[in-house]
């Protein structure tokens, strides 16, 4: 398989890097170096390292070098690599409780959302993973998700009436602005920029650094901080490979991955808040301590659509439930 192949190539370009330690742990992003889960795993790395003495060693190949998500999840599985940081989102089809990270304002905050994940909850769903050979090693933030349109303020459910928003091409996503009264446009990322600035659409949803780095705060300068999608990031280690360590190795690289999403979260937020800056400087205009009560009211026709089973509603119960 051409993944496969790339994977192989960009593997033996690290080989005489990896020379020097006894036993290097080969892990996967897409995103670029500098990111701010490419340099969290890197600090992972970093204190392994110095725990170790060097003789574990963690190589993190970014820019998709080992190929896009759904391929190293993959491969992570069948340990022809070792590590993979990942979205939620992309477990979807392979561990189904991570579905349940799509649902509009399951989480009420940042804050809420790492009481869940870093909790009893968190330690629930990572072990969901096991049963598909990939260890959950740590929860690292992906932003959250919020409206942002070139019409008007948006600061109630009312003032969405009627709008075209561009969502991804997901039917949660559309039934979501179904049941708040707006239209859901799923069209492909690259097209909302010329969308909005022509008038097909009125707005999109996305997280300050998307907003920023787009453009799209150029055509729709009215950001509606309205949170109302936290899908957390993964690192994931495979089975194969987690087999083959000490428990005492296992144990040192479970606690420098989760001390690496403190440095990840921390380094997300400072992101975050530059890029609201920016867009802030440049004339956008965010709307802040909207009362969302009514937007999650409205989605009780979504919840009762997509959390069917006894053993979901009572997830979703405890997270909703966790201070």
């Amino acid at each position: 398989m051409k993944f496969l192949t790339t994977t192989v190539a960009a593997l033996l370009t690290s080989a005489s890097i990896a020379g020097a330690c006894e036993i290097t742990l080969r892990s996967s992003d897409t995103h670029p170096d500098g990111y701010p889960t490419v340099e969290g795993v890197k600090a992972m790395a970093e204190e392994v390292r110095e725990k170790t003495d060097g003789r574990i060693c963690i190589e993190v190949f970014a820019s998709s070098q080992l190929g896009e998500e759904k391929d190293t999840i993959e491969q992570t599985q069948f340990g022809v690599i070792d590590m993979v940081r990942a979205s939620f989102g992309s477990f979807n089809d392979i561990v189904p409780v991570t579905q349940l990270m799509s649902l509009p304002y399951l989480f009420r905050s940042v804050d809420h959302q790492h009481a869940v994940m870093d909790g009893p909850i968190g330690e629930e769903i990572g072990a969901a993973f096991e049963e598909r050979d990939l260890v959950a090693l740590a929860y690292y933030d992906g932003g959250s998700r919020s409206f942002y349109n070139s019409q008007k303020p948006v600061q109630s459910i009312e003032d969405l009436e009627g709008m075209k928003f561009r969502v991804m091409q997901n039917d949660v996503f559309v039934d979501m602005m179904d049941a708040l009264g707006a239209n859901a446009t799923p069209m492909p990322y690259g097209e909302v920029y010329s969308s909005i600035q022509t008038g097909v659409i009125d707005g999109a949803e996305n997280n300050f650094p998307s907003y920023d780095s787009s453009g799209h705060a150029e055509v729709a300068r009215y950001f509606t901080l309205d949170e109302h999608l936290m899908v957390p990031e993964l690192v994931a280690m495979s089975k194969v490979t987690w087999d083959k360590l000490s428990p005492e190795d296992q144990q040192i690289i479970r606690e420098a991955a989760r001390n690496s999403a403190t440095v990840q979260r921390e380094l997300w937020a400072e992101q975050e808040r530059a890029s609201e800056e920016k867009v802030i400087a440049a004339g956008a205009e965010v709307i802040r301590d909207i009362d969302k009560t009514a937007f999650i009211e409205a989605m009780a026709p979504v919840y009762e659509k997509y959390v069917t089973t006894p053993e979901a509603q009572d997830l979703v119960k405890r997270i909703q439930e966790t201070e």
